[in-house]
């Protein structure tokens, strides 16, 4: 296991845009919620993802992961419980809040590859997640990752 240098604060420009990322803007939705270029977006996402020290080319979800880790953003209220998660799925969400690549995420769940998506699926289904940015922004909201909530002591974050 690696351990993470501390990340840098983010300033609060750069926290207005990253509360978008948590509310599970892409960089195009953004930059029509906050009426940026796009190429400003891109910028500060840059700029967040090394702050972070997220690779530049992580996930949404891993970024997403990382400002709710960091206490840069703050969970949103759950509007509903917590549904029953086994400890395979919590590995599952886990590896998505670790990794952006397929076969990373696939690993550090310990699933086979080819049963990946069909899990993932499962587990988004379960929670009521949209994509994989709102399901750690759920995961976090009901404290489902409390033992990983060591400011980012994993590497994680695969290219």
């Amino acid at each position: 296991m690696t351990v993470l240098a501390p990340t840098q604060r983010l300033t609060p420009s750069e926290r207005r845009l990253a509360q978008h990322v948590v509310e599970g803007l892409n960089a195009r939705e953004i930059a029509a919620a906050t009426q940026l270029k796009l190429g400003t977006v891109h910028s500060t996402l840059r700029t967040v993802r090394w702050k972070l020290r997220c690779p530049e080319r992580c996930s949404l979800a891993v970024v997403a992961h990382r400002l709710l880790d960091a206490g840069e953003i703050t969970a949103p209220t759950p509007q509903r419980p917590a549904p029953d998660i086994s400890a395979e799925r919590i590995s599952l969400l886990k590896g998505v809040t670790e990794h952006s690549q397929p076969l990373d995420i696939a690993r550090a769940a310990n699933l086979a590859p080819a049963d990946l998506r069909a899990a993932l699926d499962q587990l988004l289904a379960d929670t009521g997640a949209q994509d994989t940015t709102q399901l750690v922004v759920l995961a976090h909201s009901w404290q489902l990752l409390l033992a990983e909530q060591s400011h980012a002591t994993r590497s994680g974050a695969s290219k």
